[in-house]
């Protein structure tokens, strides 16, 4: 999966007469050891801050894997960037910025990943009703023709019936018991369990976790 570079242009400042060359000729991304304290200009920043970026996708795209070794070492080696700039909060928040900038990529894409599938759906089922209805069309017409035939043979195609059998229920309210079936299902009551837990109350297989919820804005 290519991850695209989620920087703003806007955000960026009008490279220099000249500065092409110089974002031609500058060294690839060295991981996340790439350090914003090389230079001063905001052109610069906003190249080391791809780079980052870049980096940081990269380790995403491991992420994909069903490895969980893998997924792990990829997550530990982000942790391990972060980390290492515990005394620098100008290098951390850059590092920081970086992963949210691939967090918002990632979800941006999920979603509209989501819009095409239900698109996608939606196309589906609207072919299967077409197709459905050319198909009851067709039978009917011929069974019409030759109401005796069970099967049709046409130039590319054959067209073959069974005979099945299924029960219709016309009222329900009217079976004897019999012929009914009862099924029972139990599932915690999670808003009566929390109230009491909240309230104090010992409920056994049962407890209150308090957690905090994080949001990229």
């Amino acid at each position: 999966m290519a991850v695209l570079t989620p920087i703003p242009a806007s955000a960026l400042p009008s490279a220099p007469h000249g500065a092409t060359a110089a974002v031609q000729s500058a060294p690839s991304a060295a991981g996340l050891a790439c350090s914003l304290q090389r230079s001063g200009s905001l052109w610069q920043l906003g190249i080391e801050a791809q780079e980052l970026t870049t980096a940081i996708g990269q380790l995403a795209e491991q992420l994909e894997t069903d490895d969980p070794e893998q997924r792990a070492s990829a997550l530990a080696e982000l942790e391990a960037a972060l980390l290492a700039e515990e005394g620098n909060k100008v290098a951390l928040a850059a590092k920081a910025d970086a992963t949210c900038w691939v967090i918002e990529h990632l979800r941006g894409q999920a979603a509209y990943r989501q819009q095409q599938a239900k698109r996608l759906t939606d196309l589906a089922r609207s072919d299967a009703s077409r197709a459905d209805a050319l198909e009851e069309s067709l039978v009917f017409v011929i069974t019409q023709l030759q109401p005796a035939a069970t099967r049709f043979s046409f130039p590319n195609h054959e067209l073959s019936s069974r005979r099945s059998s299924a029960v219709v229920i016309d009222d329900e309210q009217a079976l004897d018991s019999e012929w009914l079936t009862v099924t029972t299902t139990s599932k915690p009551d999670n808003t009566a369990i929390k109230e009491a837990l909240k309230a104090g109350r010992q409920i056994t297989g049962a407890q209150l976790l308090s957690r905090r919820s994080w949001r990229i804005h």
